[in-house]
């Protein structure tokens, strides 16, 4: 059974999704952004989502999750919570 590990970061719009993502792209620590930007629970631990196999999230994540690229923020992606940051950071097929 596949599995992976992520981090994500959750907020309202599409526009600050893309400022997020340009802030972590230009060097700013993914875990800090989501601490402070984050509106889920999992901001308090950097947005980490522990490891997950598919199935366990909304379809919109698991797409990403278990193909992109690993440690490489992808997003945004929008599900019915909002707008994402993703980064995949371990993954056994």
């Amino acid at each position: 059974m596949a599995k992976a590990t992520a981090r994500h970061i959750l907020v309202d719009s599409e526009e600050v999704c893309l400022e997020l993502k340009k802030e972590i792209e230009q060097g700013t620590d993914f875990a800090n952004v989501a601490k402070d930007n984050s509106s889920c629970p999992s901001s308090a631990q950097g947005g980490d989502l522990g490891e997950f196999s598919p199935g366990m999230m909304v379809p919109e994540f698991d797409k990403v999750v278990f193909s992109a690229p690993l440690n490489t923020v992808q997003g945004p992606v929008k599900t019915q919570f909002g707008y994402h940051l993703l980064e995949v950071t371990s993954r056994e097929d």
